[in-house]
């Protein structure tokens, strides 16, 4: 069945995960604002597959600012936008092997330096916190402030607002091509044709695609597979068991429930925009390195699923209007981090397009770092 479109879209948005549904529940108040959406349901791959957490340090000083001023937003969010928090407690340690203690150094060192509550523990506390822990993983930073997020709750609660402030939604309509016509577009779609006068690319791996349907110079979009297992231990561990991530970035895990976890080994394998599926030797992989570091005997592997993060070339989100083509907006390259950034992304990105300026920590972040222009 072909969708009837309206006929007065302002602001077109391809793509309704975490990316476009934030943008749109800010955007909606004041602009008339149309998602479209390839899957039959919005947020089937990376958002729907996200490993769930908010840790400040996670994606570099680049992205840092974004996730802290993000953070006021997911913990006590406006009572009209949700009636409970998307953030659970948590906390992190980043580890590492005794000769890595430098890289733990630096990388306390690093956040402290831009304001992250972070500290050094001894290996003794370490010890303590993290039972079976084998002898060789002696270095660690503790970061109380990780959270678990509710990723499907503050999906749908983006998708309810921007539904309240008028937001349409299209599924199973992919983009087939876009071309200017006037002061606006001319879109073909999977179920049908439209006009808009402004297009927003939150495509996540699909961006590049996006931009070359629309006759847009693509920006060297990279997806890349993450693979993430959830696992049933033959020991007991606390469902509140910290994150625990390498400083050199081969694993991170977290405790899931009473005797199970969720464990990456932070594969990233460069690939095409597909529906990820998890290799078998990078399964293979994260039981190894789990295994190097604590002595937890392997009872099942219970599930195991893989999604796409997506870097721009600096590794840096990328939003903004497009530097040959006003008209075409860019929201893409959020990499890992695309959830514990929304709301900043969102919040920035919307005072572009028209909505009012955003409040707070938001408030204070120049959206210049992350324009589409520093790629000229």
């Amino acid at each position: 069945m072909v969708a009837t479109f309206p006929s007065d879209i302002d602001v077109l948005i391809i793509g309704a995960g975490i990316a476009g549904a934030s943008l749109a529940a800010e955007l909606a108040p004041h602009r008339r604002v149309l998602m479209i959406e390839s899957e039959e349901v919005a947020g089937f791959h990376a958002t729907g597959r996200s490993a769930a957490f908010w840790q400040e340090s996670y994606g570099g000083v680049g992205v840092q600012p974004l996730t802290a001023a993000s953070f006021a937003a997911l913990a006590d969010p406006d009572p009209v936008f949700s009636d409970r928090a998307f953030l659970a407690p948590r906390t992190a340690l980043v580890v590492g092997r005794s000769e890595e203690a430098g890289a733990v150094d630096d990388f306390v060192a690093r956040f402290g330096a831009q304001g992250v509550d972070v500290s050094r523990l001894s290996p003794r506390d370490l010890a303590g916190r993290v039972a079976g822990l084998r002898p060789d993983w002696s270095e660690a930073a503790f970061e109380p402030s990780c959270r678990d997020i509710d990723v499907g709750g503050l999906h749908a609660a983006c998708l309810r607002a921007a539904k309240r402030a008028g937001a349409l939604l299209a599924t199973r309509a992919p983009l087939v091509a876009a071309r200017r016509s006037g002061d606006g577009w001319a879109v073909e779609t999977g179920q049908g044709s439209l006009r808009a006068a402004l297009i927003v690319n939150a495509a996540g791996a699909w961006a590049d695609g996006v931009a070359t349907a629309c006759g847009v110079a693509p920006l060297a979009i990279q997806p890349y597979r993450r693979t993430v297992l959830q696992v049933r231990l033959g020991v007991p561990t606390p469902a509140a068991l910290p994150l625990i991530a390498h400083v050199g970035g081969t694993f991170y895990f977290k405790g899931e429930s009473e005797g199970r976890i969720w464990l990456s080994p932070h594969d990233e394998t460069a690939c095409d925009p597909c529906d990820a599926a998890p290799d078998e030797l990078d399964v293979a992989l994260a039981i190894d390195r789990l295994q190097s570091v604590v002595d937890w005997p392997v009872a099942a592997i219970e599930r195991k699923w893989a999604g796409l993060r997506s870097f721009a070339p600096d590794r840096l989100p990328v939003f903004g209007p497009d530097t040959s083509e006003a008209g075409f907006v860019w929201c893409a390259g959020q990499g890992g981090f695309g959830i514990q950034t929304a709301p900043a992304i969102a919040g920035l990105l919307a005072w572009q397009l028209g909505a009012p300026a955003p409040r707070g920590a938001i408030a204070a972040l120049d959206p210049a770092l992350y324009a589409p222009g520093r790629f000229s």
